[in-house]
């Protein structure tokens, strides 16, 4: 029988020991009984033990237990959240390919689409997803690869309609669910080929593993392995068991952390010096209908817009105590950035007024410590501007 989420992430990945922790698997190379042997593991698919650039123990219980939370058929780990994009696009894409994409997709993505897909010759064409239709108006028969969104995006925590996109017939549809967590919503249930985290964020949940992960139906994910392979962007096995760990608790973790994340931003609301706040479960967020019928838990972000621009967030976090300035999200301490200047600081004018980064905004990724000191120690800061 199906297991709900919680429990999933409990029971998934992993393998027929009886430890109860992940082994941890450092090799790098292991030996061959035979020449034959070798020949065997070199061209077999996805060799265990082989060579760690094709798999490894560590890393295949992690991938399993994500694809297990996903509901898909197959998962396929990578060195970073952009290891996995970087190699989604060139495994499925090449010279005179075509990408349909939401034009407020998380900073590093747009510029690897603007950046060096362009020069591949891969063209991009970028569209509202707020727009109802404008993903697949957007397609060009026989030449659209990828339609790729994000959702909820970063910062600003915009919804994209997941079966809408699911409807899309033709080229193969790639969410980036990393803000959602797969507690939070699972794409491949609207008809998504392919799921993708940043797992460093709130999958591994304690900021100490590097590492990003896609997941779908195993023919897909084995074709994206065939050229990841080459594309060398592996996970260490390392952060693979600290993805376990942190998979472990991962409900508990962001269910906590999501009910926190809705108390401050409820607070924040109407205050004289915020000019907005959003979070997908908040009344107030103009996709909240949406939200509330594809997602499961709202996520673990928030993006304030504060009145006085760069200087007033720069004065309000100089005085938090408790919030720490950093630039990941979806681990037990609760950090702020200013996305202008971090995140997203190497795009254009023009693409960060598309995407709602102003000098005012910042994001705040909810931790795990008590809602009353994290609203207290936010509004002590408000109150000095």
């Amino acid at each position: 029988m199906p297991h709900k989420p919680d429990t999933s992430a409990i029971t998934a990945g992993r393998d027929n020991s009886r430890s109860l922790s992940p082994a941890i698997w450092p090799n790098s190379v292991w030996e061959s009984d035979s020449l034959a042997d070798a020949t065997k593991r070199a061209t077999g698919l996805r060799s265990e033990t082989f060579y760690s650039r094709f798999a490894n123990p560590t890393v295949t219980q992690f991938e399993n237990a994500v694809a297990q939370l996903e509901g898909a058929e197959s998962a396929l780990a990578f060195g970073s959240g952009m290891g996995a994009i970087a190699s989604v696009i060139l495994s499925l894409c090449g010279n005179g390919s075509h990408i349909v994409a939401q034009n407020n997709l998380y900073g590093a993505t747009l510029s690897f689409l603007q950046g060096p897909c362009a020069r591949f010759g891969i063209e991009t064409t970028f569209v509202d997803p707020a727009v109802s239709g404008s993903f697949a108006a957007a397609v060009i028969p026989g030449k659209t690869m990828l339609v790729i969104a994000e959702t909820p995006s970063n910062p600003r925590l915009a919804i994209t309609n997941l079966a809408e996109l699911g409807a899309i017939r033709g080229p193969f549809t790639v969410v980036d669910s990393t803000l959602a967590t797969p507690m939070g919503q699972r794409p491949l249930d609207f008809g998504i080929d392919i799921v993708l985290h940043s797992a460093t964020k709130g999958i591994g949940g304690h900021n100490d593993a590097l590492l990003g992960v896609i997941a779908g139906e195993k023919d897909l994910i084995d074709s994206v392995w065939g050229y990841a392979v080459m594309h060398g962007a592996v996970a260490s096995p390392y952060d693979a068991a600290n993805g376990l760990r942190g998979i472990r608790t991962l409900g508990v973790r962001t269910e906590r952390q999501n009910q926190t994340a809705l108390i401050l931003a409820r607070s924040l609301e109407g205050h004289a010096k915020i000019l907005s706040v959003s979070h997908p479960f908040l009344e107030s967020h103009p996709q909240h209908e949406l939200a509330r019928e594809q997602m499961r838990l709202g996520g673990t972000v928030i993006a304030v817009e504060v009145a006085g621009g760069f200087d007033a967030c720069q004065s309000l976090v100089s005085q938090l105590q408790v919030v720490r300035i950093a630039t990941s999200f979806g681990g037990p301490e609760t950090l702020v950035c200013h996305p202008a200047t971090s995140t997203h600081v190497g795009l254009s004018p023009e693409a960060l007024a598309t995407m709602g980064v102003t000098d005012g905004l910042l994001r705040f990724s909810i931790g795990l410590e008590d809602a009353d000191d994290l609203v207290d120690d936010l509004h002590r800061a408000i109150a000095t501007l």
